[in-house]
């Protein structure tokens, strides 16, 4: 049996039956698509959904499984010109009633990671607008680029002084210069 929780953007634990499955949408309102935008640094964020199911998972668990889409507008890492993308990913969580603590251990004690990265500590609401953010940040182009767009190299310096090049700034650019000084006599 299968429940509905359309155009929310939070599911309360409490209202969870641990022998059905809900099926989910998320609904973002303009500001909060606004402010989300804003936090990621997007110039634009069109489309946001986030659309699957939640199911139990063992005795107190629930298992999170659905499909992200959203259209966004970043800025050119070198032309600062909007690059629109558009993001489709999976997504997968598992919130888990019991996770272990790291609070009392001693600074310098090792711990084992679990094997499950996906495991999350289940409070009281299952936030689908932060599932959303966290996994639209992780799927972000990291340096959008405009077309076209490429890196020039950049010259300046004061009037009647020679300008500092990148092949000057090299390691061993310094000693090729000292080298050539050397060997040619008349220098």
């Amino acid at each position: 049996m299968t429940q509905d929780f359309n155009d929310i953007t939070t599911i309360p634990v409490s209202r969870l039956s641990a022998n059905q499955s809900y099926s989910f949408s998320l609904k973002l309102s303009d500001e909060a698509r606004a402010e989300m935008a804003k936090t990621l640094d997007l110039l634009a964020l069109k489309k946001p959904s986030l659309i699957g199911t939640l199911k139990p998972h063992g005795a107190d668990d629930w298992l999170l499984q659905a499909r992200l889409g959203a259209t966004v507008q970043q800025a050119c890492v070198i032309t600062l010109a909007p690059v629109s993308a558009r993001i489709e990913e999976s997504v997968e969580r598992l919130f888990v009633r019991i996770m272990p603590s790291f609070d009392d251990l001693e600074e310098d004690a090792e711990v084992e990671m679990p094997e499950d990265d996906r495991a999350e500590p289940l409070e009281n609401t299952i936030n689908l607008a932060d599932v959303f953010r966290e996994a639209l940040s992780l799927a972000l182009p990291p340096y959008p680029r405009a077309e076209g767009a490429s890196l020039e190299s950049a010259v300046f310096t004061e009037e009647g002084k020679a300008a500092l090049t990148d092949e000057d700034t090299k390691p061993f650019a310094g000693l090729a210069a000292l080298k050539a000084k050397l060997q040619d006599p008349e220098s």
